[in-house]
């Protein structure tokens, strides 16, 4: 389920698995949004991010800063388009999707991850 609708007409920043991958081993400022269903965590899993899935985003606005940098991934970057799209909208800066999500950094990245 996604948020209470809205028109969204930001452009989304997105950077790709291979810059994520960087972004972690640089040991980069940043949050690496997960906005995944709780049951898709069993399967595939990034450490260290934080997980609210789309549906909770609206209510959950508070636990994220609005200017810090953010990543935001799901399972194949649709999602996190979205919500991408929506932080802006809602005033948060440093926001980029993650295109490919999950699935790409378990195919191009770390199959260790897991994918689905």
């Amino acid at each position: 389920m996604r948020p209470a609708p809205c028109r969204i007409s930001l452009p989304s920043s997105s950077i790709s698995v291979e810059e994520l991958a960087q972004w972690r081993a640089q040991g980069r400022d940043f949050i690496l949004l997960d906005v995944r269903e709780p049951f898709e965590l069993a399967a595939a899993r990034i450490e260290g991010a934080l997980h609210i899935p789309l549906r909770d985003l609206p209510s959950r606005l508070g636990d994220l800063k609005r200017d810090g940098e953010m990543a935001v991934i799901c399972h194949r970057g649709h999602r996190s388009d979205y919500a991408a799209r929506f932080l802006a909208a809602q005033g948060f800066v440093r926001v980029h999707n993650v295109d490919g999500g999950i699935a790409a950094y378990a195919e191009r990245v770390d199959a260790s991850v897991g994918s689905y």
